[in-house]
């Protein structure tokens, strides 16, 4: 199989991948100069849904640059109270700094 059909397969947000593992959220590709990735610290049950709802998600800009070490790696973070928020600071951080490129602060 190709490479353009396996990323195909994954679930895309504004044009990128955007891929689960467990409480752990990838968000670009890693064909890229940078990624996001969010984790979700805590979640509380909704009743009305019967879902889990991230109450608590960390995100990260990181570099995909293997030569550094992974502390290094790390570009941005912060912190949100729901996944929504999460994902459209994200997309912010992302957008950018494959736009401009980021220097580590």
């Amino acid at each position: 199989m190709s490479e353009a059909k396996k990323e195909e397969q994954f679930l895309t947000y504004k044009g990128k991948p955007l891929v689960r593992c467990k409480n752990t959220i990838y968000y670009g590709s890693m064909k890229d100069k940078y990624v996001i990735m969010m984790q979700i610290q805590e979640s509380q049950k909704d009743e009305t849904i019967g879902l889990d709802v991230a109450q608590k998600v960390t995100i990260q800009l990181l570099s995909t640059d293997l030569d550094l070490r992974a502390r290094d790696r790390i570009i941005k973070k912060s912190e949100k109270s729901s996944l929504y928020d999460a994902m459209d600071l994200a997309s912010v951080w992302l957008e950018r700094a494959l736009k401009d490129g980021i220097k580590k602060s």
